[in-house]
């Protein structure tokens, strides 16, 4: 993987750090109304109104099989372009953006999450930050 020299933003998901590319993020908004859509994924929180374009938002948490938690003021939606949409991921919290020293494939997860949906680890100096595959997490 040849990301070291990307940068990427750092969310928080039950504690832990994760990083994504910051070239799939689209924009990042505070929580807000969130329709529910009946019969859809278990993830699939529902969908929002976004400046007029109706945007499908998942929620990591339920993704991940992480416990539920009630939203806080630090709570986002990430909005990341998937293909020729966008979609929104609830995160607990979006803490900065970095650039890694290195990137390295990972096929571990280092969190008890399933593997795939994970592109790589992200060294910083004495510190590593899991890195998302977007596409994956999506679907």
């Amino acid at each position: 993987m040849e990301d070291s020299g990307r940068q990427f933003i750092v969310i928080e998901l039950g504690g832990e750090r994760y990083a994504l590319p910051i070239s799939d993020i689209h924009e990042i908004i505070k929580m807000q109304k969130i329709t529910v859509v009946p019969n859809s994924r278990f993830f699939m929180e529902g969908v929002t109104n976004l400046r007029g374009k109706i945007v499908p938002i998942i929620n990591l948490r339920k993704r991940f099989g992480m416990e539920e938690a009630d939203p806080t003021r630090a709570t986002r939606i990430v909005v990341v372009n998937d293909r020729d949409e966008i979609v929104g991921m609830i995160v607990d919290r979006v803490r900065q953006v970095i650039q890694f020293s290195s990137v390295e494939d990972s096929e571990n997860s280092t969190s008890g999450i399933d593997s795939h949906y994970f592109s790589g680890i992200g060294y910083l100096e004495d510190d590593f930050i899991t890195i998302l595959n977007t596409g994956s997490t999506l679907r």
